[in-house]
């Protein structure tokens, strides 16, 4: 038995370190197409703050437009890493193994990306700095901490470093895996992030404390975010559909619904791209689509209270304002979009096993979900601004203008170049946490008592 698990250890890191070890030969075109992308995009940036917000469709009242929506978009894909790592891994769902750093990865990408809309959308990046971080403060200015941009810069920047905390925490056992199968500058690299690591029963125990605690830790910041995120609309007076007080725990559900689809999307092009037909299996696609059934119907609940809640006070400003959003053109197109993408499609396709199983139909449902979920966020903003109107006149209707679509497609384009940047040095699935989960399978077919692989090996 000893001997099957020292195959089976040797057999996992050659095959889980291959994408950080030997480069694929598909990986240099990917991440030079990425990159074509991402140099656009900032191209495309330089020349609206150099021209000012007018090159995009913004105007009088559509204030925020296809950035914002972007931004409330990459903050929900990011809840991915915490509902899949430290919720299952609180629970002990032994099926999440394969997926949590991805899922983590995800969450860290996302954040930066998300982070960088605030500052595209003001324009003036600068200023939007000076008044969340005031430098001069001889002239009496200080944050103010009633406004959302000082809310979300805090929430999200909180939610950043716990987040990349717990990737680190948990990447410590592969990076002395990697640091002993290096040499020259990789070794002094891989040494260095491993602080030291040697795998005794004290790091062990250390390690799984510190990711414990970090799991515990990050659930109150995890539902905190989404909820801050929310109220920026909340807050905001005079806006019809925006003063809802259902708002946090309906953003909170949304961004489980749209992050657990994007870890599904995650999985599909590694096992694809990596040929890790071993270690991401049909059976973390279907428990994924189960979980994703219960949050789907869920968020769909939500939104039925949220559409209910309005109607309920008969305020003729509200009536009008859900006239628009579901049954005037083009907003009803998009109404009716998003709840079948994200909603009436996806949900009841998995509810077949075949469905859950079928790696294709996993892949096409979680983008579907994801499309409308954006869909989502751009009816709650838009639809609401465009019955904003303070003054007499007004500029014109708004459409997202080729820079916005230039600046979504950057970010698409980010978040894919730096998760390939870091398949490049560092495993994408966890060693250990494949290791322990196979022998977890080759123990439970043998009767034996499930004891963690670490715990084992001191016997």
């Amino acid at each position: 038995m000893q001997q099957r698990r020292q195959l089976n250890e040797i057999a996992v890191n050659r095959e889980l370190l291959n994408g950080a070890l030997d480069t694929p030969a598909w990986w240099k075109w990917a991440v030079i197409g990425l990159a074509s992308v991402v140099i656009m995009g900032l191209v495309v940036f330089g020349f609206q703050t150099n021209r000012g917000l007018g090159v995009t469709g913004l105007s009088r009242p559509v204030f925020w437009g296809a950035y914002i929506t972007t931004f409330v978009f990459w903050v929900g894909i990011s809840h991915a890493g915490i509902m899949i790592s430290a919720i299952l891994r609180l629970t002990q769902a032994e099926w999440r193994r394969p997926v949590t750093r991805a899922a983590e990865l995800l969450t860290v990408f996302s954040l930066l990306t998300a982070l960088s809309f605030p500052l595209i959308h003001a324009g003036r990046p600068w200023r939007i700095i000076y008044w969340i971080l005031p430098y001069d403060y001889a002239r009496g200015i200080w944050p103010n901490i009633r406004s959302p941009l000082i809310w979300d810069p805090v929430a999200i920047g909180t939610y950043l470093t716990g987040s990349t905390l717990f990737l680190y925490v948990a990447l410590l056992p592969d990076l002395a895996v990697l640091r002993d199968r290096t040499v020259g500058w990789r070794h002094a690299f891989y040494t260095m992030l491993a602080l030291g690591w040697r795998g005794n029963p004290r790091q062990w125990k250390l390690q799984t404390v510190s990711g414990i605690l970090l799991s515990a830790l990050m659930l109150p910041i995890f539902v905190s975010v989404h909820s801050i995120v929310s109220w920026d609309f909340a807050v905001t007076p005079g806006v019809e559909g925006w003063n809802s007080t259902i708002f946090a725990p309906y953003f909170v559900i949304g961004a489980i619904h749209s992050g657990v689809s994007a870890v599904v999307t995650m999985m599909a092009l590694m096992r694809w791209l990596w040929k890790w037909d071993n270690f991401i299996r049909p059976e973390h696609f279907d428990a994924l689509a189960r979980l994703l059934i219960v949050v789907g119907t869920a968020w769909f609940g939500f939104t039925l209270v949220e559409i209910l809640f309005s109607l309920y006070t008969l305020e003729g400003s509200e009536l009008a304002f859900r006239d628009v959003q579901a049954f005037q053109w083009p907003w009803s197109f998009f109404f009716v979009s998003f709840m079948m993408l994200a909603f009436f499609i996806p949900v009841p396709m998995w509810l077949f096993k075949s469905v859950r199983n079928s790696i294709p139909l996993m892949f096409w449902t979680s983008i579907m979900v994801n499309i409308g979920m954006w869909l989502e966020r751009f009816l709650i903003i838009v639809p609401a601004l465009s019955r904003k109107t303070p003054f007499v006149y007004t500029y014109g209707e708004y459409s997202p203008s080729m820079v916005e679509f230039a600046m979504m497609a950057w970010s698409l384009a980010f978040v894919g170049m730096n998760m390939l940047l870091f398949a490049r040095f560092f495993p994408l699935v966890p060693l250990f946490e494949s290791k322990e989960s196979q022998i977890f399978t080759m123990d439970m077919k043998i009767g034996r008592a499930t004891i963690p692989a670490v715990l084992r090996e001191q016997e």
